[in-house]
């Protein structure tokens, strides 16, 4: 887990601008019952193999299963920072999701661009594929927002041991930078889908299955395009049970 933990009902004092939402009308993103995938990508600027990847995930935009049979979210790391050109959006617990994701979801080694599909090495996307719809009933997860408070429902169908915690992302869309070192040195790197901000928070159990309410995350700008999703893992394990996100 990306261990920033949160207080129920309390706003999230961060430092940086907060993601814009500029009027209070509710909006609601539902997973349905049947299971959401949640597919990460892990890429850098300063690897020179990640633009085809990059370029992949963009792609997404126009898949009509988008939000629907998966959500994507794409995670910088830093571990290539020294090479030459540091990552504006690369984060130190990125890369450690990575390399947890990659002792325990069949990736050989840690390495860029790797992409997981339910915290497995998922190959598929080198054939320039998108995932396909789960036909496993997870349960329903419910984001309702409003203004920047957030209200999560998950009505879990399949109850394991343990509890249960969010993970909150606002993701940047139509992002590009102009690299003026390391292995891309001179490129123009456009990128999609960007986890800007993560947060978690345990699930408290209620009458018809488990809740959080809290702000969404901050960002250190501001952007034209933000998107959300949120996705529900077990404590003490990366692997989603159920996601769901939209644009903002």
């Amino acid at each position: 887990m990306l261990h920033v933990r949160l207080t129920l009902i309390c706003s999230l004092l961060a430092v940086g601008h907060s993601a814009a939402v500029t009027d209070e009308a509710e909006r609601t993103f539902s997973s349905g019952v049947q299971r959401v995938g949640l597919v990460e990508l892990f890429t850098s600027e300063g690897c020179s193999s990640c633009p085809p990847a990059d370029r992949w995930f963009s792609g997404l935009k126009a898949d009509p299963g988008l939000w629907k049979d998966y959500v994507p979210v794409a995670f910088h790391v830093d571990y290539w920072d020294y090479i030459g050109w540091e990552d504006r959006f690369a984060r130190t617990e990125y890369g450690d999701r990575h390399r947890r994701h990659a002792l325990g979801g069949g990736a050989r080694t840690v390495y860029t661009p790797g992409v997981f599909l339910q915290g497995q090495d998922w190959q598929e996307w080198r054939a320039d594929r998108s995932p396909r719809r789960d036909e496993f009933e997870a349960g329903e997860l419910r984001l309702t927002v409003k203004g920047n408070r957030v209200a999560i429902h998950f009505d879990d169908r399949q109850p394991g041991p343990g509890g249960l915690e969010v993970n909150l992302a606002i993701l940047g869309m139509n992002l590009e930078t102009s690299v003026r070192a390391g292995e891309n040195n001179g490129r123009m790197l456009r990128h999609d889908f960007v986890a800007l901000h993560v947060v978690s928070a345990p699930l408290e159990p209620g009458p018809s299955g488990v809740s959080a309410t809290t702000t969404l995350p901050r960002t250190d700008a501001d952007f034209d395009e933000l998107a959300v999703v949120a996705w529900v893992s077990r404590t003490g394990s990366q692997t989603p049970v159920q996601s769901v996100g939209g644009y903002l």
